[in-house]
């Protein structure tokens, strides 16, 4: 599906820094017990930056309508949305749909500035006011999927038969199965003639909630405290704004992301955001929970969607999806890093895992020594162990081949390990022979495989005391900073060097890659060292 783009000249890829460049509202949702919880919230919306708050009348108990409304209405810090969901659109309330109606109708005359009322009873909502309605108020007309995301013929008939109730906007909510799914409602969205909310539920469809800016929607909700939500997978307004950079989205800005599964521990969009705004480059980058790389490549395919970063487990199927490759992420066998060439549309695979972490793990062995060495590197001569086979192993081990270590590779499956190891002029263990795995002292062992990281913290790949024989133990898992094996590392005697500093060498490299700007290195690791 190609998504529309306008031709864009390299100039426009720079904003003047904190100029709002979207119309996209922000609508922190209020569920509370009481008027009072809910006046509380309102002004916790309003401190953290929401444009409007959406009151959720279906969570209030003993709700007595004028008193209430009143009362939310008068003292609401922010302009008001009404809502009032019954159960069988998802909402909390079971009672008589009349009087359900006829509350929504009472918050129109007291002075609401939005109401929701669902697709379902809309003709007979509108039967019953007869055309009186306050001029202020605008009526959203919504529609929810709780079950998958209908096709972009059916979503857009589904905005037809919206609009035809005579609604001020129209709202479609839909479940994301597949990250892909928010791509049907973006088509619609960028041409719909009317105000319209779409939004994509779940985790696979928080792309459709950052987004909603660069296509034009009327607003998308954020939620006033993390994990507290209306809705699956919407994200706090706290970080719309100061994370995704929400205001500085507009319809030519440019989209990026960190490809992966899961996706959700990933710090790399504090990092790039962060930069990008720094940088006043006009691009955002989004975590990207994949399933099929393939399938997400092929989907997104207009010219605004141009740069990602791989993790895993996506680092192999994401050099199959590349037009051209770097000579060295082809020797790999894995990308970390993809670029569409604006000229052509070519995506071009590269790899700077092996750049990243050889040179964490150099620094490392150079605070070891106190030397700086500049007349080769520190691993030339060392026996490098490296745990795993996959991507982030294989950058690991043509790094140190190139930087002449003699390199030993370990994998659960003795068969990947050969394989690797015949690449790289090494030699072959499987994981359980490591234990006991010592032809030498002083060896340096770099972890790439995925245990330890959270939320299975209590795990190491490797038992503290075969680490003795290590001079420096490297680990690519930056969530947690100090995994188990880091921490038994260093009581073994060992230097120890954590993920995150190849995190940041290979986002120095791929932040100047996609902006064309160097990256500010500085502002890059205090924001690391504020969100880890």
């Amino acid at each position: 599906m190609t998504l529309p783009s306008g031709p864009l000249a390299v100039s426009d890829l720079h904003t003047t820094n904190g100029t709002r460049r979207n119309s996209t509202l922000i609508c922190a949702p209020v569920m509370a017990e009481s008027v009072d919880q809910m006046l509380v919230q309102m002004g916790k919306a309003r401190e953290v930056g929401a444009d409007l708050v959406e009151i959720r009348l279906d969570f209030l108990k003993n709700f007595s309508p004028r008193q209430d409304l009143e009362i939310l209405i008068k003292h609401s810090p922010l302009p008001t949305l009404f809502t009032y969901r019954p159960a069988w659109e998802g909402g909390q309330y079971k009672g008589d749909d009349n009087k359900r109606q006829d509350a929504l109708h009472l918050a129109m005359e007291l002075g609401a500035d939005y109401i929701d009322v669902e697709l379902q009873v809309a003709h007979d909502f509108y039967n019953s006011i007869q055309g009186e309605k306050p001029e202020k108020v605008k009526i959203i007309v919504s529609s929810h999927n709780y079950q998958k995301t209908p096709s972009t013929e059916e979503i857009g008939d589904l905005v037809a038969r919206i609009q035809a109730t005579g609604a001020d906007i129209v709202k479609i909510a839909t479940t994301a199965l597949d990250i892909t799914d928010s791509a049907r409602v973006f088509q619609v969205l960028v041409h719909s003639q009317v105000p319209m909310i779409g939004l994509v539920m779940g985790e696979k469809g928080l792309i459709s909630r950052v987004l909603s800016a660069k296509y034009g929607a009327f607003l998308t909700f954020g939620t006033i405290e993390a994990g507290v939500v209306s809705a699956p997978g919407q994200p706090t307004v706290k970080d719309l704004l100061d994370l995704y950079n929400f205001r500085l989205i507009g319809p030519d800005t440019k989209v990026h992301g960190v490809i992966g599964n899961p996706i959700g521990h990933s710090k790399s969009p504090h990092l790039y955001n962060a930069a990008f705004k720094s940088i006043n480059f006009n691009g955002i980058y989004l975590p990207l929970l994949v399933d099929s790389v393939a399938n997400f490549i092929n989907t997104y395919n207009s010219p605004d969607f141009v740069g990602y970063s791989f993790t895993i487990p996506h680092k192999e199927s994401g050099l199959k999806c590349c037009d051209e490759i770097d000579p060295k992420a082809k020797e790999i066998g894995a990308v970390n890093c993809m670029i569409r060439r604006p000229t052509d549309g070519k995506l071009l695979g590269y790899n700077v895992d092996y750049l990243g972490a050889i040179a964490a793990i150099e620094e490392g062995l150079q605070a070891l020594n106190g030397s700086s060495n500049t007349s080769g590197s520190l691993l030339a001569g060392k026996l490098f162990v490296v745990m795993g086979a996959g991507g982030a192993g294989k950058a690991l081990a043509y790094g140190g081949k190139e930087k002449g270590a003699r390199v030993v590779v370990a994998n659960r499956t003795y068969d990947k390990a050969k394989a690797l190891a015949n690449k790289v002029g090494g030699e072959a263990i499987t994981l359980a022979e490591l234990e006991n795995f010592h032809p030498e002292d002083g060896m340096v062992l770099a972890n790439t495989t995925s245990v330890g990281m959270k939320p299975r913290t209590d795990q190491t790949p490797i038992s503290k005391k075969a680490l003795k024989h290590y001079s420096l133990v490297f680990d690519a898992i930056y969530t947690p900073k100090w995994t188990r094996l880091l921490q038994e590392a260093q009581e073994s005697g060992a230097a120890v060097v954590s993920g995150t500093e190849m995190l940041l060498n290979q986002a120095f490299v791929q932040i100047e890659n996609f902006s064309g700007v160097p990256a500010p290195k500085q502002l890059i690791r205090d924001v690391l060292a504020r969100n880890t």
